[in-house]
């Protein structure tokens, strides 16, 4: 039997980029323990789904996907930390959507409700950059379980099937999109909002301004051009340096 196949052999600059999926915090995470650290914080702790409907969600989505591979399709925080098991990864286009940030983070991970974080969610759009991840079959279930039980929490993201663009050929990825019924989602947000957002919310995830500095380095690593991207990076530096002086 020959050497695994290498995930990164379309793009080996993303090597020392993607964290170990078996080191990451979401892999192993509990609900339970999340809910004291997010009470330690006095914020409320009723707002996730229970796993029963969790994984009623997971079952609907993926009732046609089990015994083939799997791709998804990552725009945000799962680029650089994806937590599950992939065999490989490629750089991807997915026309009709874009990136926005629109997800005002009150729960405790990059934001509270004094201090709001920002992140992004995929609404409709001319086009979105990213990367695509290919889960085989044979982990599928283990791997699906803990993508849910990350991008369903609660509401905010809803599980979509979209045709994703290689350099080579279109596949069709899970992805998941903004929902505009959630309370989280605010499509509403005006630019000084959104800077200021990202320049001073902060949680047990991390910063928001780190998350953003993610994605800009993503794309620094991939050629990838993203004028949105690079614009709110520099207009939340400066806000940040005016703030310290």
């Amino acid at each position: 039997m020959g050497p695994e196949p290498d995930p990164f052999a379309h793009h080996p600059e993303l090597r020392d980029k993607i964290s170990d999926p078996l080191q990451s915090f979401f892999r192993s995470f509990d609900i339970a323990e999340m809910a004291e650290r997010i009470r330690e914080n006095g914020l409320p702790t009723d707002w996730w789904y229970s796993d029963g409907e969790r994984e009623a969600s997971r079952a609907q989505e993926l009732a046609n996907c089990w015994g083939k591979d799997l791709w998804v399709f990552a725009y945000g925080s799962l680029m650089w930390d994806p937590a599950f098991r992939f065999a490989e990864v490629r750089r991807a286009y997915v026309p009709g959507y874009a990136r926005r940030f629109i997800l005002k983070d009150v729960h405790g991970g990059r934001g509270t409700r004094a201090a709001p974080g920002l992140m992004a969610a995929l609404d409709s759009g001319p086009g979105c950059n990213g990367l695509v991840f290919r889960i085989e079959q044979g982990n599928l279930d283990a791997e699906t379980e803990i993508i849910w039980r990350r991008e369903r929490i609660g509401p905010g993201y809803l599980p979509t099937f979209v045709e994703a663009t290689l350099s080579d050929r279109s596949i069709e990825a899970l992805t998941f999109v903004a929902d505009h019924d959630a309370p989280i989602i605010d499509a509403g947000l005006t630019r000084a909002e959104q800077i200021r957002y990202l320049a001073t919310g902060t949680g047990f995830l991390g910063s928001s301004l780190d998350y953003l500095k993610n994605i800009a380095e993503h794309f620094s690593a991939l050629g990838i051009e993203d004028e949105e991207v690079s614009e709110l990076l520099r207009e939340t530096e400066a806000y940040i340096a005016a703030a310290a002086r």
